[in-house]
């Protein structure tokens, strides 16, 4: 949700918010040292030799968006396969904004600080990248660990009751992995910063990082459309590796009496995705060769990792009047957009395949492939986000970002509302007399959905983009550090989050029509926002070093 999350990682410190990255002044001097003899080795190296190294040390950021766009696509059907409802999927997602908050803060305060002989940022990136692919196995296995603690013993291609031992390793797991993820995300993300500075400079180095985060997404969505991953003999005919697939043979653990077709599949995709994270960690480790920090330049002044939170609030109260209307319409913006980023490929899943996780083998089957579809879907919606981002500067600057923010915020509207008018179209109506014998999509209301998937990436780029242009340029305009920038708006992305993590299940259960209510609300918030945008933001222009990434955390 991260899509849907990543905001909670953008923060260099200025004042109290130290812990995201480094300050300016550490970047400024590290970046002269790592450019004298770390990123390009002596100094004859040629500028080109240079810049690749650089790509290649960025490899990790890659990797771990292919796990993440994994988690987004397939993981909220998942769970709906172990028994938890689709009442209460969102609360398995709380752990996204929470994590944001927390971790993010300590781990960049502690990295800023660490003077291991590896580096200040590789130490968390090795441990982080350890406990992920730890954590996509559990979550793999948790139907196979949830049958050696009780669960039911009867074959899963029968039984359509819940899990609750597995339910519960798969919660474990999932924590574990958000927890990890944004213990890499921060340190490798101020690594480039570090590695750039001299150089290149930090838009490279962020940029490098977008890049390999957009690749990293694509390749995760189509991997997540995939449903044969379990079955490499068939992986490998459709990837045209025709000559060695009768060579290899399934997995035998991977297919078993508590995990059928899905599951098996998702552990498949899982597998390739520790197998990058692992290859993309091992080169990141190897080129990224930071410069140790000597335990003389170490800030001790500070109160330890908490009290980053305690200055953060405290900065409250110096921001510019013109500051909390950003972060208000910021909120609202958030608030539009936690159910897309929750429930896309469910809702493919559910009100365009007329799928049941829990149903019958067929309505599960037909369910799976709704899934796969959502994938491919936000697949679309990455390569549009991609491409949207490299025009947002140009709008920015002809139409003001303000402008630009209310538009993105009504296209939001108008495709929820579509959203909401296909499943009902779909669904009959959501009258059961007319659902029940439903199976499968509607060609041209499938075409609708990909299409929509598609043009919600236009938007998207907006989101991640445009309110971190405005709250920097609101504060650098008022005097205010970049750092504390970045802080304050870090908390309007996460109240937002918690908010519909908490309430998304009893508006679905009050109303019982699938995911159209919360599209709903969504939509409507999108449409305050974009009177609320036009209303009270600020006129600025310019668009900020956040990067525009293809997903998100």
């Amino acid at each position: 949700m991260e899509e849907g999350r990543r905001g909670d990682r953008e923060g260099k410190s200025a004042a109290g918010w130290t812990a995201l990255s480094t300050t300016k002044t550490t970047l400024e001097e590290k970046g002269r040292l790592q450019a004298n003899g770390s990123v390009g080795g002596d100094a004859g190296t040629s500028g080109f030799r240079r810049i690749v190294r650089l790509f290649f040390a960025c490899m990790v950021a890659g990797g771990i968006q292919y796990g993440w766009a994994l988690q987004l696509s397939l993981l909220s059907p998942y769970s709906q396969t172990l028994g938890i409802s689709h009442s209460y999927v969102s609360l398995t997602w709380i752990c996204g904004p929470i994590a944001g908050f927390v971790v993010q803060p300590i781990v960049g305060y502690y990295s800023d600080r660490c003077t291991m002989k590896m580096g200040r940022r590789r130490p968390f990136i090795l441990v982080g990248c350890l406990i992920i692919c730890i954590s996509v196995m559990i979550i793999g296995f948790s139907a196979d660990i949830g049958r050696h603690l009780g669960d039911t013993k009867e074959h899963c291609s029968t039984y359509t009751g819940p899990r609750w031992s597995a339910a519960m390793v798969y919660i474990v797991g999932f924590w574990f992995l958000d927890f990890a993820n944004n213990t890499v995300q921060g340190p490798a993300r101020a690594m480039m910063a570090d590695l750039s500075a001299g150089h290149h400079g930090p838009n490279v180095g962020q940029s490098i990082f977008s890049l390999w985060m957009a690749i990293g997404s694509v390749l995760g969505y189509l991997s997540g459309a995939n449903g044969k991953w379990h079955d490499i003999c068939a992986v490998l005919a459709n990837y045209g590796v025709r000559s060695i697939a009768p060579f290899v043979r399934w997995f035998p653990w991977l297919k078993t009496a508590a995990c059928c077709d899905a599951c098996a599949n998702l552990k498949g995709a899982f597998f390739t995705a520790v197998l990058l994270i692992v290859v993309s960690m091992t080169v990141t480790m190897y080129l990224a060769d930071e410069m140790p920090l000597d335990k003389q330049d170490v800030d001790t002044s500070g109160g330890g990792g908490c009290a980053v939170f305690v200055d953060l609030f405290k900065s409250l109260r110096n921001l510019p009047p013109a500051m909390f209307k950003v972060l208000a319409v910021t909120a609202v913006t958030w608030l539009s957009w936690f159910p897309f980023i929750q429930y896309n490929t469910d809702w493919m899943g559910r009100e365009i395949y007329h799928g049941e996780p829990q149903g019958t083998a067929a309505k599960a089957d037909v369910y799976d492939a709704g899934v796969r579809e959502g994938a491919m879907g936000l697949l679309f919606c990455s390569v549009a986000l991609g491409v949207t981002s490299f025009v947002i500067p140009k709008l920015c600057r002809r139409l003001t970002s303000k402008v630009v923010w209310s538009i993105s915020n009504f296209l939001v509207f108008a495709l929820m509302a579509v959203m909401v008018a296909v499943g009902m179209v779909s669904m009959r109506g959501y009258r059961p007399s007319l659902a029940a014998g439903l199976t499968g999509p509607d060609p041209t209301l499938k075409a609708v959905a990909l299409v929509v998937f598609a043009l919600i990436g236009i938007p998207q780029a907006v989101l991640f983009s445009v309110p971190w242009a405005v709250a920097s340029e609101v504060t650098a305009e008022e005097g205010g550090g970049q750092g504390l920038a970045i802080g304050v708006l870090n908390i309007a992305i996460v109240v937002p989050q918690l908010v519909i993590a908490l309430t998304a299940g009893p508006i679905d259960g009050a109303f019982n029509k699938g995911n159209t209510p919360a599209f709903g609300i969504g939509g409507a918030f999108a449409f305050i926002c974009g009177v609320l945008a036009l209303i009270w933001l600020p006129k600025t222009r310019g668009v900020s070093n956040a990067a525009v990434v293809a997903g998100g955390h």
